[in-house]
Parts: C-alpha cells; structure tokens; sequence
C-alpha cells in the first residue's frame, strides 16, 4: 500500500501539468476523424467499378434530336418542333419517361420563381413572364403513334407510355410543337443584347429535352431552380435555325448549308481562317459599320447545323455581328476552328478584338494538358449573358476586356472538358464541372502570354478567408441549397485550390497528371459520379487519398498547422536540432518546411501526412551546423492555413505581408 506522501506528490505533479497544459493552445485534432477507414468503404459494382472506372456492365441511355425552329424577331418568340429518338441501354423496363422543360423556370408561379430572392440577382427574373407554350406530345412506339400520355409539373414532363420500353436497347420517338417568348435577361443562361446594329440573341435551353436515368438515381428530376444547372444525355444532334435573311448565325456543331447561309466571300474567308493562325475577318468593323440602323429585311433564312456525341447544343444569331476566325490546333495535327462574333462598339483590341486569340490559346493548352478537343468549331458570342458555357459554343459578356474578358473566356471554354466532355451531373455536385474548370484554369493562365495575366492573390492563404470559416458548408451540398455568397466560394475556388494542393503538395505533378488524365479518359462522354471521381484518383495516383476526399469536399474543416519550438541535441546545434510542430485545427496536410540557420544555410524539406497518424504533435530531428534563426512552415503560402502567425518560429523573423 503507497503512503500519503506519495499519492500527495502524484497530485501536485498533475497539477502542475493541467496547469501546463491549459496555458498553452490546445488542439482540436482527432486523427481518428481524418483517418477514417470506413469513408468511401462501398464496394464497386459491375456498372462502376471499386478502381473509380466504369464496370463491365456500365450503361447509359441515348438522346438524338432533330429540332427544327424560327426566331421571330418581332415578338422574340421562337416555335418550332423537335423529335427525340430515346434509346433505354439500361437493365430496366421503363414504364414512364421524364423530361426537362428548363423554360418553364421563367413561369411566375414555377419553383424557380418562387424560391429566388425578390431582390435582383443572377437567378432572379421576376420582371418577364415566360415558359413553354406545349402545342402537342406524340410518341412512336414500336411502330405506333400515338398522341402521349403527358403531365407538366414545373420544369419537368411526364410520359406515361402505352407499353413498357423494354431493357437493353428499345427505342422511342418523342415528337413535341413547341414556342416560348426569349427573355432579355435569361438568368445569365441566355438573353438579348441591344447594339447599335441590332439585336444580339443568345439562345439555351430552347427544346425540351431528356432528363438522365442512370445507375445511380434511376430518373434524375430535380427541377430547375437556377443554381444547378444540367445533367444531360449524350447523343447526336440536326438543327435548323431559321432567322431574318440579313442575320448570322453561330452555334454548336457544323453548319451544313454553308452555300445557302453564306455569300461566297464569307465562304472563302472561313477557308483562309481554317489555315491561318492569325485571325481572319469573316465579317468585317467596316461592313457592320455600314449596315443600317434598322432591319427592313422581310425574308427569312435557315441555318442548319450537325453535332455528333455531345449532350447539348445552343446558338445565337444577329445582323450586328463582327465575326473573325482562326486555326485551332490540336494533338495528331488534328484542327478546330476559333471564331468570335461580338459587336463593332467592343471590336477593339483592348476587348473582344483578343477573342479569338484567346480562345485559341485556351482550347490548345487543354488538349495537349488534359484530352484533345473534339468538336469541330470554338465560338465565342458577346452579348448579354455575363459568362455561359455549352458545347462548342459560350457566351460571355460583351463588356468584358482585357485581363476579363481572358479570363471568362478561359474558363467557358474550359467547360467544354467539364461537364461537356465528362458529363458530371452540374445540378447535384457544381463542383464537379465549376471546380475541376476553375483548377485548369491556373494552368492555363500560367501558360497564356508568357503568364501575361498571372495573379498571386489566387494563393491558399490568401483565400483562406473566402473558402474556410465557421459559416461555410461542405462542397459536396448540391448548389440550390448553399448559402449564395459562398456558392463560388466553395463549388469554384476550394475545389481549385484543393486539386492545386493535392497536384503540387501532396502527390506531385507526373502523379496527379497522370490519375487526372485517367480520370477524363476513363469517363470522357459519360456520367461519373464524385466517388468515381475520387476512387480513380486513389487508384492512378496509388495512394488512398481518402483523407483528403472527406476532409475537402465532405466536411468544413479548417487548418492550423505551427512551429512550437525548437531543441539542441544535448545544447550543440553541431548535434542537430528537434523541432515539434503542431497540428491545432481538425484538418491534416503534409507540411512543407523551410528552415534558416544563422550561417545562411538553408533546408526545404516536406514532411507528409502521415505524421500525422497518432496524434496532434510531431518532433522530428534536422541535421544543423549553427543556431536556428527561423523554422517556416508553407514558405510559398500553398496551404489555407487560418493562422499563419504560428507558422513561423523565430525571434526577430517577420511574417511577409
């Protein structure tokens, strides 16, 4: 049995370290919650594998359309009528069919309306009342026609079908008349622009098309509200346009009809552009100068364009437009053609006169970086839409200039990867298209011009505010349900900046371009989800990254990494020296570290985050030859740290503004 004096000693000696212990900073860290092995644990399934690739039995359904439809001018009304052949890949009988009508989001009274703030914002439209006029719905089905079964709720259609369309390759053919009134302001997805020529169309989400069914959630139907944008099948495309004789119009795809369409001087340039690698007038300032002020044209003209494996097309048309041209090229001396069409009051080269030069620049960096563009035309449209992305064709505002207007037209042109090459689903995880488009623009940006627009307030740390704090949310909350301010936040900025930490801290160039170049090839014209997203990368990368996965995108931790102190071995820094460093904050990352003797020596090391494994302190011996003048932890401010102060051990050190 002990003596009092004894348990008397272990009491003080307890004592004195809680009072140690609370006069210091004490960490939040669980290394359990970061590691967790259970997270992303799910076994893959024959539709998509445990690797992050699609399984021996993946599917997915087909969309091809043929739409035929007239802009009327007059009253900014475009009818029409477009026949869908819908092609069931999947296991599954299907007794129903969903589709979308997205201009329905301009109804009063749809979801969409009502869920947007009364205030002006970039979702809101409540000054113009539109939606889709449905004239009528038939379907073929196994050699049937017949009027269908049809019931509109918001912005989706029900098909209930006579028979059930049959698993493994059954077909049907949707046919719908159709018209809507365009709005001036389309929520940022489309509008009208009024030029001192005319009017500027821009024109999205203008038929009424399928919605995905997939292995994942059968029918995709969450209504279009106006943050989430789209998740659509691939399929082919043949459209016609038919607009005012006078107007030209650009879009997705390939125009069939040059000969009818274009005069033969406008033919001719376009050939010239094809060769060129300078822009070449296809329209010029001086002939949209001297047009007159107002259209007397009475007849009309039909554009026809074609577009294989792409999950949507849009377009826009006017007679004020400038248009100029260039050769795009890309991998095994392939080609595709920049054309930018912009009116003449933005034409100089301060504006849109660069566009074209831009896109050129944008669309070669990411074919040779990531996968070869594949479509046979990158159009540029300025108008009123302040920055919209579809295949092939984006439009961004007409305002925009210089290191703005590169900017929005890097980033729209990125889009063509994600989510038109790999067809996330945008109206569930933004981030998935937004973030991964955000991230490849940095390198982008880098490579443009001898890095002409290059900024270094896009750092970690100096983002860190925007991205990490106690009101932020998870990435992985879908887009319509995030707070709006923090929406670019979170879906565009800390999923770049993560991939930007995991490329250039964690894994290293060679193995994040290869994992990432996986993951494009691997679901490129199909729909992955984040986890295939996620899995690929563990796979390719050959690392279980999972720790990062849960702590970037599914929680809101935050990081604080610092220098507590600093040791000789036996007092001789001839010995070397241990350092401890802290891990204060829930989040983990490796920690790159630079350490500055007095003699000016100098060792950059990077411990990685495994250290991290058994709890929230770490010492670790460094070889010196002379005292330690300062310890810094994320020299090249790469980590969104919230306390950088701590992040430097030193006496007389001051941290750089």
């Amino acid at each position: 049995m002990k003596s009092p004096q004894f348990f008397s000693t272990i009491l003080i000696i307890i004592l004195i370290i809680s009072t140690s212990v609370c006069a210091q900073t004490i960490s939040k860290y669980d290394q359990h919650q970061v590691f967790d092995n259970t997270f992303l644990s799910a076994p893959g399934t024959v539709y998509r594998s445990g690797s992050g690739q699609p399984g021996p039995q993946y599917w997915q359904n087909i969309s091809n359309y043929n739409i035929n439809v007239q802009l009327n001018t007059e009253e900014n009304i475009i009818s029409g009528n477009v026949k869908i052949i819908y092609i069931n890949k999947s296991p599954d009988n299907l007794n129903h069919l969903w589709l979308q009508l997205d201009q329905n989001r301009y109804k009063l009274d749809s979801r969409g309306a009502l869920a947007n703030n009364i205030v002006k914002g970039r979702w809101s439209n409540r000054n113009f009342e539109g939606g889709y006029n449905i004239e009528s719905v038939s379907i073929e089905l196994h050699g049937v026609v017949i009027d269908a079964d049809y019931f509109i709720d918001d912005t989706r259609m029900r098909i209930i079908l006579p028979q059930a369309l049959k698993s493994n390759g059954d077909s049907i053919m949707i046919s719908i008349s159709y018209s809507f009134a365009v709005a001036a302001y389309g929520s940022d997805r489309m509008g009208i622009l009024k030029t001192k020529k005319g009017e500027i169309y821009e024109i999205a989400q203008w038929y009424p098309r399928m919605a995905v069914y997939d292995d994942v959630s059968g029918w995709n139907t969450l209504p279009y509200i106006g943050a989430g944008e789209f998740y659509l099948d691939y399929g082919n495309f043949d459209y016609t346009v038919e607009v005012p004789a006078d107007f030209v119009v650009v879009g997705s795809g390939e125009l069939q009809n040059p000969a009818e369409a274009l005069t033969p001087a406008q033919m001719e340039r376009i050939a010239d552009a094809k060769e060129s690698d300078d822009k070449v007038y296809i329209i010029t300032i001086e002939e949209v100068t001297d047009l007159d002020s107002v259209s007397y044209v009475s007849e009309t003209k039909i554009w026809h364009f074609k577009m294989t494996r792409t999950r949507d097309v849009s377009w826009a048309a006017s007679r004020a437009f400038v248009w100029d041209a260039a050769r795009i090229n890309l991998p095994e001396n392939k080609t595709s053609l920049a054309m930018s069409v912009y009116p003449i009051e933005f034409a100089d080269d301060s504006a849109w006169g660069r566009s074209t030069e831009y896109i050129k620049a944008s669309v070669e960096f990411y074919s040779k970086m990531w996968f070869p563009y594949p479509y046979p035309v990158a159009v540029n449209v300025a108008g009123k839409v302040g920055g919209m992305e579809y295949p092939g064709i984006v439009f961004c505002s007409s305002k925009a200039k210089g290191r703005s207007l590169w900017g929005v037209t890097d980033h729209e042109f990125g889009h063509n990867w994600f989510p038109m090459i790999v067809g996330s689903n945008e109206r569930r995880y933004m981030w998935q298209d937004e973030g991964f488009n955000t991230f490849i623009n940095i390198y982008s940006t880098r490579n443009f011009n001898n890095g002409e627009y290059v900024s270094r307030r896009d750092s970690a740390r100096n983002l860190v505010k925007y991205i990490i704090s106690d009101s932020s949310e998870s990435i992985m909350n879908y887009p319509d349900v995030i707070y709006p301010k923090g929406l670019g936040n979170l879906a565009y900025f800390k999923t770049a900046i993560g991939l930007n930490m995991l490329r250039e801290i964690v894994l290293g160039e060679d193995r994040f371009d290869y994992a990432f170049r996986t993951y494009i090839n691997r679901w490129a014209f199909k729909h992955p989800t984040p986890e295939d997203f996620f899995r690929t990368m563990n796979d390719a990368a050959g690392d279980d990254l999972n720790w990062f996965w849960k702590q970037w995108f599914y929680e809101n931790w935050m990081l604080d990494q610092g220098v507590q102190g600093v040791k000789y071995i036996n007092g001789d820094p001839e010995n070397g020296a241990v350092i401890t460093i802290v891990n204060y904050e829930q989040m983990a990352m490796p920690v790159p570290l630079k350490i500055v003797e007095t003699n000016g020596n100098t060792i950059n090391m990077k411990l990685p985050v495994e250290i991290w494994h058994r709890g929230s302190d770490w010492s670790f011996k460094v070889k010196t030859t002379s005292l330690i003048d300062s310890v810094i932890i994320d020299p090249d401010y790469q980590l969104p740290d919230v306390n950088p102060k701590n992040n430097i051990w030193s006496s007389n050190y001051k941290l750089e503004e």
